[in-house]
């Protein structure tokens, strides 16, 4: 979208339209676009304003809860052990939860990096 049609309602929700007409959309994407199509106008308006995104999932959860709980992987292309501790525990469990990797006895952070990385070479 250009930076001037942001602001438009109307050109946001064909924006929305636009992108989930798309045939080469993950499965991720089209279960995103599934849940917002019935709310895209509720989602357009505080869009346009520029509202937070935490605050756009808090206010339309109430009428559709599934639009804020679609995650999608993280991207771990091309960083480095430095970059992995910096990460969150929670962050390195999912990374290693959507590669299909357990780390039993993994109770230190530094365990969880030790694994991602020697699993960095596994797809997502």
């Amino acid at each position: 979208m250009a930076k001037g049609d942001i602001k438009k309602k109307p050109m946001v929700e064909e924006a929305i339209d636009k992108y989930c007409k798309k045939k080469e959309l993950g499965a991720k994407e089209k279960k995103l676009c599934y849940y917002i199509e019935p709310v895209k106008r509720d989602i357009a308006q505080p869009f346009s304003t520029g509202m937070p995104t935490e605050k756009l999932c808090k206010r339309i959860a109430k009428a559709n809860p599934e639009v804020c709980s679609v995650r999608f992987p993280a991207k771990t292309e091309g960083k480095t052990e430095d970059d992995f501790k910096g990460m969150r525990v929670k962050q390195l469990k999912q990374i290693l939860a959507d590669r299909g990797v357990e780390c039993k006895g993994c109770s230190e952070k530094g365990e969880f990096v030790k694994k991602v990385v020697a699993t960095q070479h596994m797809e997502m």
